[in-house]
């Protein structure tokens, strides 16, 4: 177990190299993080620092639950992180690349839950009725660790490579919906980057939801009623540049569009 010192100098790098825009050194090379346990310590340090100068919680992602996404990295378990208000985009909206370090995107399916649920042992059914509705979903995933050199380690302390998040509009009941065979495509500029289906993440977006919601439970920070959960990525992540445009289509729901710019240079 790594001494709390060593987890506050951890949390502390990331908040300043997330303030500053800065990457630095993956931490389990600069500081011998080592066990997923001290990566969440990591992250909760952090978050508990975001929350007491007024950063608003929203909700929370999964992160690393498609196949694909995980032999980009190189892991092979999903991790969770949090969503942050200061980074949700809207519909349409011209996203400035500036406020990120290398960002990429990723096709997701995205909850809102009804009301709050925290039983670590709790049942799909439960879950089902405490979801309010499903929204097609696009994730700009970021990180402070240099070059994209992580490993699970790494992702999970600097908030499971949390970015921003852009919500699709035509919300749809979840029991209206087959989310599992649902397929899904990313454009970019109008060529497809990107394409999955349901079953890519965990077997099925519910899946990769249960095992946040009891996780978080677990943690001690339980999903709350309004909160938004991205369910994770169904297809690989692609990166993200200024001038593009990326356009995100689920079976069942309205598409997604979001661009993105250099604000200094538009």
């Amino acid at each position: 177990m790594t001494d709390s010192a060593n987890i506050t100098a951890m949390a502390d790098a990331l908040y300043y190299a997330r303030t500053d825009l800065v990457q630095i050194p993956p931490l389990r090379d600069s500081h011998g993080l080592a066990t997923v346990k001290d990566a969440y310590a990591v992250q909760e340090a952090t978050n508990t620092r975001w929350i007491s100068e007024g950063r608003r919680l929203v909700g929370r992602k999964i992160g690393l639950t498609s196949k694909a996404v995980q032999a980009q990295l190189g892991v092979d378990q999903p991790d969770s992180g949090m969503l942050w208000g200061d980074y949700a985009f809207t519909e349409g909206e011209v996203v400035d690349t500036r406020r990120f370090m290398q960002p990429k995107a990723e096709l997701e399916v995205a909850f809102v839950m009804e009301r709050a649920v925290d039983d670590p042992n709790l049942p799909m059914a439960e879950l089902l009725r405490s979801i309010a509705y499903a929204v097609p979903a696009l994730e700009i995933v970021d990180t402070a660790i240099a070059d994209w050199d992580i490993r699970l380690v790494d992702t999970v302390a600097d908030n499971a490579s949390g970015g921003g998040f852009l919500l699709g509009l035509g919300a749809r009941k979840v029991t209206d919906l087959d989310l599992r065979l649902a397929g899904g495509i990313l454009s970019r500029n109008g060529e497809v980057v990107s394409s999955g289906i349901g079953a890519d993440c965990m077997g099925h977006p519910l899946n990769a939801t249960l095992w946040l919601a009891r996780n978080m439970a677990k943690l001690g920070r339980p999903l709350g009623e309004g909160e938004i959960v991205m369910s994770g990525a169904l297809g690989p992540m692609v990166p993200v540049k200024p001038g593009e445009v990326y356009v995100a289509e689920i079976a069942g729901f309205s598409p997604v569009q979001v661009a993105f710019e250099d604000g200094g240079n538009a």
